[in-house]
């Protein structure tokens, strides 16, 4: 109750104001706040990335928040902010580009003069695009294809609901586009892309009104042409289950990411309606979601297992979801998070030795199997009256600083909302069962999705067999695990091993030779 009462109260304190400029401005009025936040959002994502150079906005932000500017260099910028414990950073996402500063009131004015010269009159040296753009390739080149399978995963996926379009590639561009990136390309799209007409203000906390005049003043100075924009992408339905299984040595499970289009964004009311179905299912990292009950609780098959209803960042690292990730284009996604190989079972268990394949045709059976259950049948109402109240808790903790509240405030604009997260907690209060489970039958489809698996060498080809072939796939336990499982667990697997994927098509990709 105390955190609603805060919520509230700060709430009542917001007020949004053009003050003698045509520039947005967010303003969060936090009295008792001693920390100052000013984010500058710019409508320019990696959609705008020109043809050929993929990942530009990316390397023009980082550069520009990992440089200095016409009076400091990198290291003295460090150097000065340190006994200030201020900061700023780049968040780069496909629709728009947000700065984030951070600085105790006392230090405002000390500080002001860097996040100006950053923003204004970056110096864009050598050493620091170079520096820049070697992490950037590196990350492109091996990072996602080494590091995580689960982020692996997400990215394939997201290459292929969006072929063709803006959207499809990664914010950080792939192998052959970063190589072509430029300095003088980078200073050139700073001109044309970060300007004036496509930028947002948001500030919170305790500021003097005097400052957010200068603020807006001196950020007059940017360019003032308009950037090139970018309809909104409008994805290809997939006709079928298609596939495609990324082979990799020594991959260590099977990750699995799986989704199809959907026409619902913030900016819909329905979008309250999905966001219980999708809590129900598989809310993020959460124990009490369907698909996490019934793979890892129950078989204790991998690690989680959570499905989506929007982009979420950094999900490996995020328990709760962040703003400056707004998008036009949106889909329904499940997360699977590595299971066993049939190498790595067969490894373990004597008893196993002679299977083919692993858990992943098993656990995407199961996933999909329950969107279906969950179309097919609906909530209960008791289910749904438990899942809302969670959810109308669970959402204000989405704004537990002052950081997050003016970012959702900002994001709220984007999908023309005063207050996304008091406006979804309304609609959450008046849905029915009825309601949720007619949007369900609406948006949510088994028929026609994508899938992508990361996985070892040695799984993909048996595993793409097994997939094209609907080849049943009995869950494999250890004798251990099997001697103990309860007869409607086992009832329920002998049904989803034979659950039918309506897969149209199943490729192999050398990891080496994804994202192209």
């Amino acid at each position: 109750m105390k955190n609603i009462i805060k919520y509230t109260f700060l709430i009542a304190l917001l007020a949004v104001s053009n003050i003698g400029t045509s520039q947005e401005v967010t303003e969060l009025k936090l009295p008792q706040s001693n920390k100052i936040i000013i984010k500058l959002m710019f409508r320019n994502g990696s959609v705008s990335d020109p043809a050929g150079k993929e990942g530009i906005t990316y390397t023009t932000a980082n550069t520009l928040v990992r440089g200095g500017t016409d009076k400091l260099t990198s290291k003295q910028i460090q150097e000065l902010i340190y006994p200030m414990a201020a900061s700023y950073s780049a968040l780069v996402d496909k629709e728009v580009t947000t700065f984030t500063f951070a600085v105790h009131r006392d230090f405002l004015q000390k500080f002001y003069p860097v996040l100006k010269g950053l923003v204004l009159t970056p110096s864009f040296a050598e050493e620091d695009f170079s520096r820049v753009k070697s992490n950037q390739q590196n990350y492109v080149d091996q990072v996602i294809r080494a590091s995580s399978d689960e982020d692996y995963s997400k990215f394939a996926l997201e290459h292929l609901l969006f072929r063709g379009t803006a959207y499809q590639h990664m914010v950080a561009g792939n192998r052959a586009t970063v190589q072509g990136i430029s300095l003088e390309d980078v200073r050139q799209y700073y001109k044309n892309q970060f300007t004036l007409s496509n930028l947002s203000i948001g500030i919170a906390g305790n500021y003097p009104a005097e400052f957010l005049e200068q603020l807006k003043k001196d950020l007059q100075r940017l360019p003032a042409g308009k950037p090139n924009t970018t309809a909104a992408v409008v994805p290809a339905k997939p006709e079928g289950i298609n596939v495609q299984i990324i082979s990799k040595t020594d991959a260590l499970g099977s990750a699995i990411f799986a989704g199809f289009p959907m026409p619902v964004t913030r900016k819909n009311d329905e979008f309250a309606a999905l966001m219980v179905a999708n809590s129900f299912l598989g809310e993020h990292r959460k124990s009490y979601g369907q698909l996490y009950d019934k793979i890892r609780t129950i078989r204790s098959m991998n690690y989680g297992d959570y499905s989506y209803i929007e982009w979420y960042e950094a999900g490996g690292s995020n328990m709760l979801p962040v703003p400056g990730v707004p998008r036009r284009s949106n889909y329904f996604s499940l997360w699977i998070r590595p299971v066993q190989t049939g190498e790595g079972l067969r490894s373990q268990y004597v008893e196993l030795r002679s299977i083919p394949i692993g858990h992943a045709h098993f656990a995407l059976r199961l996933a999909v199997r329950e969107v279906d259950n969950l179309i097919k049948k609906g909530m209960t109402k008791k289910d749904f009256e438990l899942t809302r109240d969670f959810l109308r808790s669970y959402n204000k903790l989405y704004t537990q600083t002052p950081e997050r509240q003016l970012g959702f405030l900002m994001d709220s604009k984007f999908y023309g909302r005063k207050d996304y997260i008091k406006e979804m907690d309304a609609l959450l209060a008046k849905l029915t069962v009825d309601d949720v489970n007619r949007a369900i039958r609406k948006y949510w489809q088994v028929e026609n999705m994508h899938v992508a698996i990361v996985t070892d060498d040695s799984e993909a080809q048996p595993l793409a067999d097994a997939l094209l072939n609907n080849t049943p796939s009995p869950m494999s336990y250890s004798n251990l695990v099997k001697a103990g499982l309860p007869k409607e667990v086992v009832a329920e697997d002998n049904e989803i091993a034979k659950y039918e994927l309506k897969i149209s098509n199943v490729r192999i990709v050398d990891n080496q030779e994804t994202f192209k």
